[in-house]
């Protein structure tokens, strides 16, 4: 097994008992036995368990990011592309946080340290924005006076509806097509969108 194969497979591994059994009660023993690995081979890879769990929330950020690529480069219209950045994030982390069962405890908990790694996440994302904003401004779709702070404000207000939106507190009441109305609504009215 190659080097990459190896550490990916301690990763899935540990992401699977963290979720199963929660990052406390999971040892790095528990992850050597269950990747059929020795535990030096696991601190070759990993000093502690800390730094495992820091590597699975950094494949899940990919994951996530991979999602956001995918969902940028459709060729679809740049109101209807931020509209499908937007759910796929809110989706993807919704979840990724429910996939993770017990893990989704660890995650409130820790989401200062969370927030520390998704730093490159959320330049990447930002840089998402800007390039359909941008291309939105170009064709006359949007009517706004600076890409980069529109963006860096959509990220933002994006990122505080996430744990409502996991919570299911967001429209509760509302079937999911309403919701998403109202959410295009706002969005649109923003950017200053010139159809609906």
């Amino acid at each position: 097994m190659t080097v990459l194969k190896t550490r990916a497979k301690l990763v899935d591994v540990a992401r699977q008992l963290f979720a199963r059994k929660g990052v406390e009660d999971t040892t790095m023993n528990d992850i050597a036995v269950a990747s059929k690995k020795g535990r030096r081979t696991l601190y070759t890879y990993f000093k502690s368990k800390d730094q495992i769990y820091m590597a699975v929330v950094e494949s899940e950020l990919e994951m996530l990011s991979d999602s956001m690529e995918k969902a940028a480069k459709q060729s679809v219209a740049p109101d209807q592309k931020i509209l499908d950045l937007i759910t796929t994030h809110l989706d993807i982390v919704k979840m990724v946080v429910f996939r993770n069962g017990t893990l989704r405890a660890d995650f409130f908990r820790d989401i200062w340290r969370v927030e520390a790694m998704r730093k490159n996440f959320d330049r990447k994302e930002i840089q998402l924005f800007r390039n359909v904003l941008q291309e939105g401004k170009e064709k006359g779709i949007f009517d706004i006076d600076n890409v980069e702070i529109t963006a860096d404000i959509l990220h933002y207000c994006i990122k505080g509806m996430e744990v409502p939106y996991i919570r299911g507190q967001i429209g509760e009441d509302l079937e999911d097509e309403i919701g998403w109305r109202y959410v295009a609504k706002i969005v649109f009215g923003a950017l200053g969108c010139k159809k609906e």
